[in-house]
């Protein structure tokens, strides 16, 4: 039996609902250290979700909004804008059951090798304790800025250095 295929589709109105699930599941583990119940974290995580789903379709109203897909299953979520400048990831999340098995891996590769071919730089913001900080790091992004809870984070192409002056090379976490 073939493994399913993954590919991306852009998302709709109707994947809210899964929308809002990535976008739990990627946040259940620091409110469990909160002590609320499961109705609190729902009404918390909630209005984080819709604001956070606001803020980038407002602040980067030409991104693509992508759902990820294995075979006919929507198991997670990319976001890129593709600006003149740059190559941006927004955010990119998967289901638990799906972390682990190397489809961020292909997605971020198959990103990396766009942006080598237009000549652009590929951009995320990186929470500092997010645990796919190592894989941004194995894949050849540097620190460009400290921007409190995140790092701005570039990986150029080959032929050209990071942009910022002060970007520089992380220790592996």
């Amino acid at each position: 039996m073939s493994t399913p295929a993954i590919w991306l589709r852009p998302a709709k109105a109707s994947d809210m609902p899964l929308l809002y699930q990535v976008y739990a599941s990627t946040r259940l583990d620091e409110l469990a250290l909160l002590g609320w119940s499961a109705a609190q974290q729902h009404a918390f995580l909630a209005q984080q979700f819709e604001a956070q789903h606001q803020h980038y379709h407002t602040y980067s109203a030409g991104a693509d909004f992508l759902v990820i897909m294995c075979g006919e299953q929507p198991i997670g979520r990319m976001y890129v804008d593709r600006r003149a400048d740059e190559i941006r990831l927004i955010d990119i999340a998967l289901l638990p059951a799906r972390r682990g098995a190397g489809i961020g891996s292909r997605l971020l590769h198959e990103l990396l090798s766009e942006a080598a071919a237009c000549g652009k730089p590929l951009r995320i913001h990186v929470e500092k304790f997010n645990p796919a900080l190592r894989l941004y790091q194995r894949l050849g992004f540097a620190l460009v800025e400290d921007r409190g809870m995140y790092w701005f984070m570039e990986w150029a192409p080959p032929a050209r250095q990071p942009v910022a002056s002060g970007a520089q090379a992380l220790a592996p976490a």
